[in-house]
C-alpha cells in the first residue's frame, strides 16, 4: 500500500512543483502584465518571430502548448487588447486565425531575460542544472503522449 501513499506519486510532485513555479513566476510576470499562459504563448510567440512558420495560426499554437482553441482563444484576445499580438482571419480559410505580434510584443522580450535570471537567483536554482530534469520531463511527455 506504500504506493498509494501521496509523497509516492509522480502525479502529485509534478503538480506541487508546477504550481510553486509558478507562484514564483508572479512577480516577474506581473512586471510584464502577464498571466502564467500568456508567458506560454508569448514564448512560443516569440520562437517564431525569429523562425516563423509561414504562417502562425492559433491551431499551431494550440498544438504547441496543448491547448484547445476554447482555451487558447480568450488568451489570444487579452494578449491583443493589450497590443502584443494581432489576430487576422485567413482570407482562403475564414476558420484559420493567422497570429503576428506587434512591436510591442516584440519589445516585450527584451525585458523577460534580465528578469528570468533574477527569478532564477533568487531561488538558488543554477539553468544548467535543471537541464536533466527537463530531459526526463521531455521524454515523459512524450511517452504519455504517443
Amino acid at each position: 500500500m506504500d504506493d498509494l501513499r501521496l509523497d509516492r506519486q509522480l502525479c502529485f510532485k509534478l503538480y506541487a512543483a508546477s504550481r510553486q513555479v509558478v507562484r514564483a513566476y508572479k512577480p516577474m510576470l506581473d512586471g510584464l502584465q502577464l498571466t502564467y499562459p500568456q508567458y506560454l504563448a508569448m514564448l512560443v510567440l516569440w520562437e517564431w518571430d525569429e523562425a516563423a512558420p509561414a504562417q502562425p495560426t492559433v491551431k499551431a499554437l494550440g498544438e504547441r502548448l496543448l491547448l484547445d482553441s476554447g482555451t487558447l482563444t480568450p488568451l489570444l484576445k487579452r494578449l491583443q487588447q493589450g497590443g502584443l499580438v494581432e489576430r487576422q482571419r485567413s482570407a482562403a480559410d475564414e476558420r484559420e486565425m493567422h497570429l503576428r505580434l506587434t512591436n510591442q510584443g516584440r519589445q516585450l522580450r527584451e525585458r523577460v531575460p534580465s528578469l528570468k535570471r533574477e527569478l532564477l537567483c533568487e531561488h538558488g536554482v543554477d539553468s544548467d542544472q535543471l537541464e536533466p530534469l527537463r530531459a526526463q520531463l521531455d521524454a515523459l511527455l512524450q511517452r504519455m503522449s504517443g
